[in-house]
């Protein structure tokens, strides 16, 4: 079967984030004064071949866990789907 894992991953609520205080300003400069906070993160998307969902979780599990995330600055979160053997993101 082929999945589709969308991953997030963002800074902890305890990290300071110069990259989302450069965004907050510069969008208060663009007008938008409603802002109060910005923080950035980043989305990975990865198709893969495993043959049960539970599979799939555990080597979308295993990729954050070694690679994709870094455990004491950063929290991840992911979503998994099924998709057609055609589908998903281009190579």
């Amino acid at each position: 079967m082929r999945y589709l894992a969308e991953i997030y991953v963002t800074l902890k609520p305890t990290v300071n984030d110069p990259q989302g205080q450069t965004v907050l300003a510069g969008l208060k400069t663009l007008g938008f004064d409603s802002l109060r906070s910005v923080r950035v993160g980043k989305r990975i998307e990865a198709l893969l071949d495993a043959p049960s969902l539970s599979d799939a979780e555990e080597q979308v599990q295993g990729m954050c866990d070694k690679l994709l995330a870094n455990p004491v600055i950063e929290d991840f979160s992911y979503r998994l789907s099924a998709v057609d053997e055609g589908e998903g993101p281009p190579p």
